[in-house]
């Protein structure tokens, strides 16, 4: 893949590869994932997961060994991450973790001194295992509780 930044996750329950690509790239992988977390398991409204900032960021797209798309998430070009979603039969093996990196290094490579993200409340030790500090209360965005977060580089 042209453009792609690759990544191996071994050692967890499954080994995984991650691509950092543009929106055109990533369309047709990343939505079944963010659709069966955001929408369907979060109750996320469809109308408002996908939005203007997808075509202008870059994204991780994580497969399994048999290729399957199995987690996504978002680089903006602010240095904003987002859109971290994991396919529930994958979750607590790591894939997280990977995306996330894989996007602190790619802001890195890109020549973010920091980036930062909303968490949801349920995650922040996930994030917080990653370096990211919490600041600013707590806040609903799509009828979740969030906390803004941020990670010097």
């Amino acid at each position: 893949m042209s453009e792609a930044q690759r990544t191996s996750l071994q050692g967890g329950r499954l080994d995984l590869s991650i691509d950092i690509v543009d929106w055109a790239a990533a369309e047709p992988l990343v939505m079944p994932v963010r659709m069966a977390v955001f929408v369907v398991e979060q109750g996320v409204p469809e109308e408002i997961e996908r939005d203007d900032f997808d075509t202008v960021s870059r994204h991780a797209v994580a497969r399994d060994a048999t290729g399957v798309v199995v987690a996504t998430g978002r680089l903006l070009p602010d240095g904003h991450i987002g859109r971290m979603a994991v396919l529930a039969q994958c979750r607590g093996a790591g894939v997280g973790g990977a995306v996330l990196e894989a996007l602190v290094e790619e802001a890195m490579r890109t020549g973010f001194a920091k980036v930062a993200l909303n968490a949801q409340v349920h995650a922040l030790d996930f994030y917080r295992h990653h370096g990211f500090v919490e600041h600013g209360e707590v806040f609903m965005e799509a009828g979740i509780a969030h906390r803004a977060m941020r990670r010097t580089l």
